[in-house]
């Protein structure tokens, strides 16, 4: 934070990388635009979120220079809040590495199905040779790493990893859907069903979050329900459980063992364990 302000211009590095991320609210583009960061040739990516939807709305860029770019993105894009973009330190990236960089990003972002694309862009990588390939692809993974710590988790598609005995359930009106808690929030697992018919005081939100999962593919209809197609993440059990159900819901409830064991008393007995301890 080169100003001390959590809040204001922040740039990522790690131990033995070449590479810079730059992070900042579009509120104060004018002030910071004049570092060298934004003179250097790099791939950027704009976040925002629109009325209409639960999902953030991304642009996926490159520039030669950045700011070029950034500068007809503060003017003429009005969607979205804050941006990140990365360059390196020694200016290693030319045009071809950040248009390979773009077209990898766009592709994870349509595969993962967790943001909406601010409009349809072309994901055509360039040819490189198989050294650059290998370079530019070691700098993605570096930048995928980076990415969730700016909360920005739109590029990992979520596989769920638990065994089924170690899943929590909901069954209810001729449905069933299994998830788990996760560091990432709590996941739905894939062939998860979801009641087709909302509740008249759903809130909002959640109906929106519906919508928006038909709409990307994440669900899919099917007689009498809808079915999630892949793993998906949620913020909280609840927004879950909801989103499941139709219906506000208490996802620390309405989550169970097999047993019939809630959440709450899962997550009671977990801390009653560790005060023993």
């Amino acid at each position: 934070m080169p100003d001390g302000d959590p809040d204001g211009l922040r740039l990522v590095e790690k131990s033995n990388w070449t590479g810079v991320g730059v992070v900042f609210n579009r509120s104060i583009y004018k002030e910071v635009a004049h570092r060298p960061e934004f003179d250097r040739t790099g791939v950027y990516v704009l976040v925002g979120m629109s009325e209409d939807s639960a999902l953030p709305t991304i642009y996926v860029g490159e520039g030669d220079s950045v700011k070029t770019r950034l500068d007809s993105h503060y003017s003429k894009k009005d969607f979205w809040d804050w941006v990140v973009f990365f360059v390196t330190k020694d200016s290693s990236l030319n045009k071809a590495h950040v248009k390979h960089l773009e077209s990898r990003l766009l592709a994870l972002a349509k595969e993962a199905k967790q943001c909406k694309l601010h409009s349809e862009q072309p994901s055509l990588p360039p040819t490189l040779s198989e050294a650059e390939t290998a370079d530019v692809e070691s700098f993605l993974l570096d930048m995928l790493s980076i990415f969730p710590l700016l909360g920005l988790g739109v590029f990992e598609k979520t596989v769920t990893k638990k065994q089924p005995n170690d899943l929590l359930l909901i069954e209810s009106k001729g449905i069933k859907a299994s998830g788990y808690e996760d560091a990432k929030g709590f996941v739905v697992c894939s062939g998860s069903q979801l009641v087709k018919d909302e509740a008249a005081t759903i809130h909002n939100y959640m109906s929106t979050m519906r919508k928006d999962l038909l709409e990307q593919g994440v669900t899919i209809a099917q007689e009498g329900c809808f079915v999630f197609a892949q793993d998906q993440v949620f913020s909280s059990p609840s927004t879950a459980a909801g989103v499941v159900l139709g219906r506000t819901a208490n996802g620390r409830i309405e989550w169970k063992t097999k047993d019939g064991k809630t959440l709450k008393q899962l997550q009671g007995e977990a801390t009653e364990s560790s005060e023993e301890d």
